[in-house]
């Protein structure tokens, strides 16, 4: 249940930075949708198991690109003010 809870919660959330990216066309805001809409699919498929175990590599994996997108938006955010 917890899991689900979770997922519902990072979907709101890439929602949320969905709208963001929709207003202004920054793609740092659609990088953190992507990465929340990620953790929302890691998040339901683990529910959806019967495994119910994270230490899976295949979870850890999907979490690795999501948080790698996250690091991504930000330098590449810098990368983008500095040149200007």
């Amino acid at each position: 249940m917890l899991a689900g809870a979770i997922a519902m919660g990072s979907l709101v959330v890439s929602l949320f930075f969905l709208r963001f990216w929709r207003s202004t066309g920054d793609r740092f805001f659609l990088y953190f949708a992507l990465s929340f809409f990620i953790e929302c699919l890691n998040r339901l498929a683990l529910g959806m198991t019967s495994l119910q175990n994270e230490e899976l590599p295949t979870y850890y994996l999907i979490r690795l690109i999501s948080y790698g997108l996250i690091l991504y938006a930000i330098v590449d955010k810098n990368r983008r003010r500095n040149k200007t």
